[in-house]
């Protein structure tokens, strides 16, 4: 290929997203009081939002039903041929349709129309003919019509879906937020991935516990402490008294700096006159992100976990959360 082709792609090329981010662009002034019913209409809905179109627009609904989905507006996608063969069954009377047809005259969404209608169900159409008989018989009409397709011929949907996905994204957005919708929710409809994981997964889920801890007493000394910490290989030794209270914590940062200093009888020393009396601690309860964040924060590679009683539960390094795949 030579260098003229190469550059005829390339501008061929950017020529589709100048006119694609143009025909996005154009969307704002859409953001108005239709955008809004057709919002108030998806929150009061008992029921499902039924999201429906043909061909490409078709493909742009099934992603807009599983964007709504799983941001806290319960919806599907119906075929519209389908629901003419016995799919139409799915629809209830507690139910919003949401329909997408760029000219606004596909015909399986026309001839579905008056069984909508005659179950009392909401219909938003979202067309680029605001004058089409979709938009026309429609409880709410959003506009999402474009200029220019970005193909050149003007026949393959391009700027037209790209519109059409947006606004959905929109939609969709904007409920988010009416309703609520945290974080917390979000993960859990998606429990499988590493979102979730991040989101869901607990410090208890993670930790080193029972015989794994790493943890002297604090008359044990400091060749003690280090044979705990070759033995459990977290890089530090919790110490704690009789009662599993922490007193303090010995890394492996610690030892380096004492052979820094020097002066110090591995077999004698005792662990309580060089451990580190400030440790940071974390309850069992906490989620595995925000112990990560913690550990960001504070700059550490470890964390000792306690219950109520400040007694030693367990214990994590940043490996444990590398491996469990909260980052």
């Amino acid at each position: 290929m030579t260098t003229t082709e190469q550059a005829r792609l390339r501008r061929l090329g950017l020529e589709v997203i100048r006119l694609e981010t143009g025909a996005v662009a154009a969307l704002e002034e859409r953001i108005n009081e239709n955008f809004s019913q057709a919002c108030q209409l998806m929150l009061q809905c008992r029921g499902r939002v039924i999201v429906t179109g043909m061909g490409k627009s078709g493909h742009i609904c099934g992603k807009i039903a599983s964007t709504l989905a799983s941001t806290g507006t319960p919806a599907f996608f119906v075929h519209p041929g389908e629901a003419s063969h016995g799919d139409l069954g799915m629809i209830t009377e507690h139910d919003v349709v949401l329909a997408l047809s760029n000219s606004g005259e596909t015909s399986e969404l026309i001839t579905i129309i008056p069984l909508i209608k005659r179950l009392g169900v909401p219909l938003i159409a979202m067309t680029g003919r605001p004058r089409s008989t979709l938009a026309q018989q429609a409880s709410v009409h959003i506009d999402v019509s474009v200029r220019q397709e970005a193909c050149p011929l003007g026949l393959a949907p391009t700027a037209s879906t790209t519109a059409a996905l947006v606004m959905g994204d929109a939609l969709a957005v904007a409920l988010l937020e009416a309703r609520g919708f945290t974080q917390m929710d979000f993960a859990r409809s998606h429990p499988a991935g590493s979102l979730g994981r991040r989101l869901l997964l607990k410090i208890d889920d993670v930790m080193h516990t029972g015989a794994d801890i790493p943890a002297v007493h604090e008359a044990a000394t400091l060749s003690e402490a280090l044979l705990e910490m070759t033995a459990k290989q977290l890089g530090m030794t919790a110490v704690i008294d009789t009662r599993r209270r922490i007193l303090g914590i010995f890394t492996d940062g610690d030892l380096r700096r004492l052979f820094e200093r020097g002066g110090y009888d591995v077999g004698t020393t005792p662990i309580s006159e060089v451990m580190t009396r400030s440790c940071t601690t974390v309850p069992t309860d906490i989620l595995a992100a925000e112990a990560v964040k913690l550990m960001q924060e504070k700059k550490i590679n470890a964390l000792l976990v306690v219950d109520e009683s400040e007694r030693l539960m367990g214990a994590l390094n940043m490996h444990d959360l590398l491996r469990a795949g909260v980052f």
